[in-house]
């Protein structure tokens, strides 16, 4: 379907562009939520009667963004979690919980779409994302995930959390080295 965007859209295009889109995106998304009207002769006549009023309108959303800007930057993102003696969660972190924490901390209001996590988090660490305030702003940000606060102070001073396995493994490769040198002795004495 080919329709005139009437805003800024990441990855389709400016204010005013003629684009060829799914129908159901169109359908579902885009007309009913403003973002865009129908290609037709009579529509670029009325997009270009509006084209001011909405242009005027994106930069205001674009300078309120600019606004936010700091408060996203500054925000600390700390998260405490249950985890396994791996480091796994025990669910994930996902960006609907990182908006909320935005709203929470920083007290800007952030739609879950626009955090661009990728995938969910799903283990203890540091992990950085970006925020999407607007098609032009967008901030970068770390998210902390940990048990505790103090393993979150750990995280923010740059230190390497250690698990359990880690030190499971070192603690069994020590005993097989023990059961070695025990066993050639119990070899040694028997000869």
């Amino acid at each position: 379907m080919k329709v005139i965007l009437t805003e800024k859209i990441a990855k389709l295009g400016n204010i005013g562009d003629t684009i060829e889109v799914k129908t159901g995106f169109a359908r579902n998304y885009l007309l009913p939520n403003g973002k865009a009207m129908r290609w037709s002769r009579e529509n670029i006549a009325v997009f270009e009667a509006k084209k001011a009023e909405l242009t005027a309108r994106q930069e205001a959303a674009k300078k309120t963004a600019e606004s936010y800007v700091d408060a996203v930057k500054n925000a600390k993102l700390y998260m405490i979690r249950q985890a396994g003696d791996t480091g796994q969660l025990y669910g994930s972190v996902s960006t609907r919980d990182i908006a909320r924490m935005l709203k929470d901390v920083a007290n800007v209001s952030v739609e879950s779409a626009q955090v661009l996590l990728g995938a969910p988090i799903k283990s203890i660490g540091a992990f950085d994302t970006k925020i999407a305030l607007h098609p032009d702003v967008i901030v970068p940000v770390k998210v902390y995930v940990a048990q505790t606060q103090d393993e979150i102070e750990a995280l923010v001073a740059g230190k390497v959390l250690t698990f359990g396995t880690q030190k499971v493994e070192e603690d069994t490769v020590d005993e097989k080295a023990a059961d070695k040198s025990e066993n050639a002795e119990s070899a040694e004495i028997a000869e």
